[in-house]
């Protein structure tokens, strides 16, 4: 169902408020991101660097964590805004952890000028690592190959 644009316009101001309160003193890039859940609600986050770059949080995954700690499984939409001359879509680590809640996600990246890009999370991430790789039929037979001992009582097969 394509979001309408009330609600686009909604996404995309509290994706800007976040980006306001973005700590970046070292890429000096601040992000703004938003998702909508299922039940229509709004979470918002922005950026965080750490000095130690590799511990750096990214406004997509604050934003989907925020979902998340508040109880909600699926994100419906994805709203970035930067300060960029051109829109700046999700990067791989952001667009994998979007696809455990929204894999059919719809994705709008919003440059300084509001340029829009509008993508699907399909298009950024094609046959993309999820729970159903995981799960599938043959997982059974997997955690057999993997652990062949016979359990006993006192110990249970891996989950």
């Amino acid at each position: 169902m394509p979001l309408e644009d009330t609600i686009i316009d909604e996404l995309r101001s509290a994706a800007q408020a976040a980006a306001e309160n973005a700590y970046c003193p070292y890429s000096h890039f601040p992000v703004g991101a938003s998702v909508l859940t299922d039940s229509g609600e709004i979470f918002s986050g922005c950026n965080v660097e750490n000095a130690s770059f590799g511990l750096t949080v990214c406004a997509e995954r604050n934003a989907v964590l925020q979902a998340v700690a508040k109880g909600h499984r699926k994100i419906v939409a994805v709203v970035v805004v930067t300060d960029a001359d051109s829109p700046t879509p999700p990067c791989g680590a952001c667009r994998q952890v979007i696809h455990e809640f929204g894999p059919d996600a719809e994705i709008l990246s919003f440059s300084a000028d509001g340029t829009m890009l509008r993508q699907t999370l399909g298009e950024l991430l094609p046959q993309a690592f999820g729970p159903d790789n995981l799960d599938g039929p043959d997982r059974q037979s997997r955690l057999q190959r993997r652990y062949p001992q016979p359990w006993n009582s006192k110990l249970s097969p891996p989950p």
